[in-house]
């Protein structure tokens, strides 16, 4: 899942360093896709960096939810068959492209259906401290933070997860993520199909996208239920 779906779990946490350990994941794969850390099981004696292994831990279990869902299987197969049409001339693979699309569109959905503010997720980002942070990331094994915190201070100052509320801007943002690998992904024509796809996609998933955060919902309380009995 996407940044936005991941926050839609913990929506009501007050915690601003829980908050950011369940996106911390694919902030850091953001600012360098190289960069590998596997704190999940480290305990240390700040309070605050140990909500963001909370976090973190969150984070990977709810994409463990999510991509063994049929909700996704079925959702990011059909967006690949309907892309790959489109990209036939493009280094990007379709199974790559549908599994991205999906996530991206339903950040989409949250958006446009009020069920998430982004303002509150950026000010729970914005409310953690640089210095805990680093912390963390010195504790889990980073050899280089500030490439983490370039990426971090343009990530707050731009406020890009608020363009997912145009369409357009989703074919952008799959656009970015894909010249992580491939230089030149898309011609403009391509991103023009692609984003008539993703708008159509959309309108059929709109009645029932929820469906998936209210299964990913339950198994999360069943799991956090099992934990204390």
């Amino acid at each position: 899942m996407n940044f936005l779906s991941h926050y839609y779990f913990d929506r009501d946490n007050i915690n601003c360093y829980f908050i950011l350990g369940t996106v911390l994941p694919d902030l850091l794969k953001n600012a360098d896709k190289t960069i590998v850390l596997h704190p999940e099981h480290l305990v240390h004696a700040d309070a605050r960096v140990n909500s963001i292994i909370q976090g973190w831990n969150k984070h990977l279990l709810v994409d463990k939810y999510f991509h063994s869902a049929d909700f996704f299987l079925t959702h990011s197969h059909t967006l690949k068959t309907l892309l790959a049409p489109v990209i036939t001339e493009s280094p990007v693979k379709p199974f790559f492209l549908g599994h991205i699309a999906i996530e991206l569109i339903l950040d989409n959905l949250l958006i446009t259906t009020d069920e998430i503010n982004v303002g509150e997720f950026y000010d729970h980002i914005d409310s953690c401290e640089d210095d805990v942070i680093r912390e963390f990331l010195d504790f889990a094994g980073m050899k280089n933070p500030d490439v983490f915190f370039r990426f971090h201070a343009e990530f707050k100052r731009s406020r890009y997860l608020n363009t997912y509320i145009n369409i357009e801007q989703i074919t952008y943002a799959l656009k970015r993520i894909c010249m992580r690998i491939w230089r030149n992904p898309f011609t403009p024509q391509q991103e023009s199909q692609m984003t008539g796809i993703l708008l159509k996609y959309r309108l059929g998933l709109i009645a029932d996208f929820m469906s998936i955060y209210n299964e990913i919902g339950l198994k999360l309380h069943t799991g956090e239920t099992n934990r204390h009995n």
